[in-house]
């Protein structure tokens, strides 16, 4: 399990639940696949707020926050990872690298509608 995938499981719920879920809404010959709907930044925001310590913590804008708030090691070897995750092999742990990196989990969040892709589960 990547480090995304740790964020959206922190946030949403693990990976079992959404099991059960595709289980129970499972594609047919007629439905096809399931697609989950992106979601909008503002209710990725509103659960991110719910969880216990948010208020203390400026994870709107702060990867490090972001990652400490969801109890994941906020260290420059596991933020490269998730940078990597996200498509930034180039990641150097400048202010810059950090907001781009918390805009884009924030982002990838949302339009996956809460649920991690297959391609950042490992």
């Amino acid at each position: 399990m990547g480090i995304f995938s740790s964020i959206k499981n922190a946030i949403f719920g693990d990976d079992k639940d959404e099991a059960k879920a595709e289980t129970k809404g499972a594609p047919t010959a007629t439905t096809g696949p399931r697609t989950p709907a992106p979601i909008s930044m503002e209710e990725v925001e509103r659960r991110i707020s719910n969880i216990p310590g948010a208020e203390k913590l400026n994870w709107q804008t702060s990867i490090v926050d972001l990652l400490k708030l969801v109890k994941i090691d906020p260290s420059y070897a596991n933020r490269k990872e998730l940078a990597q995750e996200m498509g930034n092999t180039d990641y150097s742990g400048t202010a810059e690298d950090n907001i781009a990196l918390h805009k884009a989990v924030m982002e990838k969040i949302a339009e996956a509608g809460g649920v991690v892709p297959g391609d950042l589960k490992d």
